[in-house]
């Protein structure tokens, strides 16, 4: 093999060389395959042995043999490997949340940590060191994992790619991750949660939450469409996606894209389930539908509260103008609902937990329990002992019926009082209400002088129209009226005005004529959404789905010249918005 001065040493054509180089060291080449070209692919390595380097050429020839040799071309680094795989392999196959994550875990640890090496020197050593330095540094075990996670399905692709013979992350031991043990909530503590969440607003989330497990994307992207109330089934068919955010301002405000105040959301609202057994219907109990139609009234009336704010999107939770709510606006609802219950703290994943472990309470087979929680039959083995809990009542049941089948005894039964213990409902304590009657309207009062005073100047500004005081217990508001105890006033309404102005605007940017006022005016006697009567000014853009493709201009505020000021740069926005859609993040299809 050694390169000698005859010609009768000359090594045939393809065969591997090793020789002494004029800079002293020992070189080696080996031929391992042809390159895209056509041409040979011929491998240099050089060391300062000749040992050394017949080692190196006996090793790249048996990967030769096995078809394991890495793929020519561009020398990767880790850092530029796992830029080109976030962005160009991973970004445009998985879904907007599964991206979020590997970007945080590529730019914010891995390449920080790891990104200079070159991709085929990286050992399963570099990787545990990089675990540990990072759970030393203060990153949580559980970001530790979804990193190692992110790296390991990254190098899985350089590896079917061939620019890497193996993947030291399959080899590399993984963070410990300990999973906390999840307790659901009891049934009184189910009960608790549903006698407080009737009170507030949007009362049937959390009952659709804690009886059917629903995720919390799933129940927000819920849309009236997917209920069926004859056949009493709920269809999960989308999820709820967590808003991103860019200015609407032009960056002047100095504030991050959240908190911008004409901040323009640039992603999509919703996205399908991810899986055909997600996308699955359910079989509500009665008092789940009676409580959706009840919800349904009182969105009718919101409806008409809002008038020209309202975004009509079909969606069955929503904001006070019809927006979809925001997750982690509705993260904070659920913690303010354990509080008001006097319930401990808990995740709100952990409702799902919770009607799995009814379920199993229930005795519920298993291919029903995996129907209602949308498990694909492969995992869901896997899925329900993550899920369905033995708390003590499903160990105390199986004990009792254990000693039922040996000892033949009924005292453990007879012993058991079923309907008593703590955590039932209590009756809500007995609270006169005084409801201002104004046409169909009804506004409650704490104090009869203040609703009598409301019928009274009510009545001058619409005269002919019927307005009386009415006397309720709170029982009967809380379960026939319009907002639960929040609704309840303690003081006066200010005698204010709340000027409106809108305009919509046609895809050639032109002014559409509606023949509808463009500015008029409202007394708060009307009783609009306090969020709207307490600002001198506050402007938005919408766009509206439909054949003409419009985006309106709406602004309302307690300063007429304020809300003058703020219509033009509404406008302005408008204009802009309609003419360069995607600039704002308006698909083709809205």
């Amino acid at each position: 093999m050694t390169r000698g001065a005859t010609a009768n040493s000359r090594q045939p054509n393809g065969a591997s060389s090793i020789y002494l180089g004029k800079d002293g060291r020992w070189h080696g080449r080996v031929t391992v395959g042809v390159k895209d070209d056509g041409k040979p692919d011929r491998r240099h390595v050089s060391r300062k042995t000749r040992a050394e380097v017949t080692k190196v050429v006996r090793e790249l020839e048996r990967q030769r043999d096995k078809g394991s040799v890495r793929k020519a071309g561009q020398s990767w680094t880790l850092e530029t490997w796992l830029t080109h795989w976030v962005e160009n392999i991973a970004a445009p196959n998985v879904s907007e949340n599964t991206i979020d994550g590997y970007r945080v875990a590529v730019n914010h640890h891995l390449i920080p940590g790891l990104g200079a090496h070159r991709l085929e020197k990286l050992e399963p050593e570099h990787l545990e060191r990089f675990y540990k330095k990072m759970q030393e540094t203060g990153s949580a075990a559980g970001t530790a994992h979804q990193t190692h996670r992110t790296i390991r399905a990254a190098l899985n692709e350089a590896v079917r790619r061939g620019h890497l013979t193996r993947n030291p992350a399959r080899i590399a031991k993984a963070p410990r991750l300990e999973e906390d043990e999840v307790e659901p909530y009891s049934v009184e503590e189910v009960q608790r949660l549903l006698a407080e969440a009737g009170k507030h607003r949007n009362a049937s989330r959390w009952v659709i939450a804690l009886a059917l497990g629903l995720r919390q994307g799933e129940v927000l992207g819920m849309q009236w469409t997917d209920i069926d109330f004859e056949l009493g089934v709920i269809r999960v068919r989308r999820g709820r996606l967590r808003p991103r955010y860019q200015h609407g301002c032009g960056d002047r405000c100095g504030r991050k894209p959240g908190f911008c105040p004409q901040k323009i959301n640039i992603r999509r609202e919703t996205k399908n389930v991810k899986s055909r057994a997600g996308q699955r219907p359910i079989g509500a109990p009665d008092e789940l539908m009676d409580l959706l139609r009840r919800h349904k009234e009182k969105q009718d009336r919101e409806r008409k509260v809002a008038r020209d704010l309202w975004v009509e999107k079909g969606y069955v939770f929503t904001s006070p103008t019809g927006e979809p709510l925001n997750p982690n606006t509705d993260f904070h609802k659920w913690k303010d609902l354990l509080k008001a219950a006097g319930v401990r703290d808990a995740r709100l994943h952990d409702a799902r937990h919770t009607a799995a472990t009814v379920l199993l309470i229930l005795g519920v087979s298993d291919a029903v329990v995996d129907a209602i929680m949308g498990w694909e039959p492969g995992k869901s083995a896997r899925m329900r002992r993550r899920y369905q809990h033995l708390t003590s009542r499903v160990l105390k049941d199986t004990a009792d019926k254990i000693g039922g089948l040996l000892w033949a005894t009924e005292s453990i039964h007879e012993s058991e009082d079923v309907g008593s213990g703590p955590g039932r409902s209590p009756v809500p304590a007995e609270l006169t209400l005084y409801v201002a009657r104004l046409g169909e309207r009804r506004v409650p009062f704490l104090h009869r002088e203040h609703a009598s005073q409301v019928v009274a100047q009510w009545s001058q500004d619409w005269p002919g129209h019927k307005a009386e005081v009415e006397q309720w217990d709170r029982w009967r508001w809380e379960r026939e009226g319009s907002g639960g105890t929040r609704g309840v006033r303690d003081a006066m309404p200010e005698r204010i005005v709340v000027f409106h102005a809108r305009a919509a605007f046609l895809p050639n940017g032109e002014r559409e004529v509606t023949g509808l006022p463009e500015a008029w005016s409202v007394p708060t006697w009307e009783f609009e959404p306090d969020a709207y009567t307490d600002r001198q000014a506050a402007w938005r853009t919408v766009c509206r789905p439909g054949a003409a493709k419009q985006v309106e201009a709406h602004v309302r505020g307690t300063v007429r010249k304020a809300v003058d000021a703020a219509f033009v740069e509404a406008c302005a926005q408008a204009v802009d918005r309609v003419l360069n859609p995607g600039k704002y993040g308006d698909t083709d299809d809205w």
